[in-house]
């Protein structure tokens, strides 16, 4: 005949697993804090190592004049157009990106076309124009400095800056208007100097 449990017995036992469920609760919450801190850590170096990737570059295109400053009386307005500014690149090169003088930032940007070139306004960014005399041309293409789009997604302005050829990437707010864009620049551009699109750049690399 089996004795039954005293009471008192079964109790002790199931504070005993209560007591070993809770330690190790203790030690698993041990465990995630630390691949927490880890994760952390890895992600601060990260961004430590572009940051200073960025200061390098930056350093490497000291050479590069100080960007022309939008004019006071731009004049009247031939195109204007709001989107976003997503980086400049050596011209033909979409990977190649140019950060000295804050075209490294991407950002909200207004676009105006007057006879005196395009002026480029960003918030919360330094402000910069492309003079006419400058302007080489524009595309639709679809990717630069690491940014892609859909192809055509993106207006692409060529110009002179210094002794470097840039690629200046925008998008509108309203694509269907980038067309009218490449048609204005190239009206004003005289001796346009040709630059591959990326998908030209990635074909003669093959």
């Amino acid at each position: 005949m089996t004795t039954p449990s005293h009471p008192v017995a079964g109790l002790a036992g199931f504070a005993g697993l209560a007591a070993e469920q809770k330690s190790q609760d203790v030690t698993d919450w041990a465990a995630r804090i630390g691949w927490v801190v880890g994760l952390l850590l890895v992600i601060a170096l990260v961004y430590w190592l572009m940051r200073e990737g960025w200061k390098w570059r930056a350093t490497l295109q000291g050479d590069l004049p100080e960007l022309p400053q939008t004019p006071a009386e731009p004049g009247a307005p031939t195109l204007s157009m709001s989107g976003r500014y997503h980086g400049s690149t050596t011209a033909g090169q979409w990977l190649d990106r140019i950060v000295a003088h804050g075209l490294g930032t991407r950002s909200r940007a207004e676009l105006t076309l007057t006879d005196q070139g395009v002026s480029v306004v960003r918030p919360g960014a330094r402000d910069f124009l492309i003079p006419a005399a400058e302007l080489r041309g524009a595309r639709l293409d679809k990717g630069i400095a690491g940014k892609v789009l859909a192809e055509g997604g993106l207006l692409v302005i060529t110009w002179s800056h210094g002794d470097r050829l840039i690629d200046s990437g925008f998008r509108s707010d309203h694509a269907a208007e980038h067309t009218a864009w490449v048609e204005a620049v190239g009206r004003l551009t005289s001796g346009a100097v040709p630059a591959k699109t990326q998908s030209e750049d990635t074909e003669g690399a093959r």
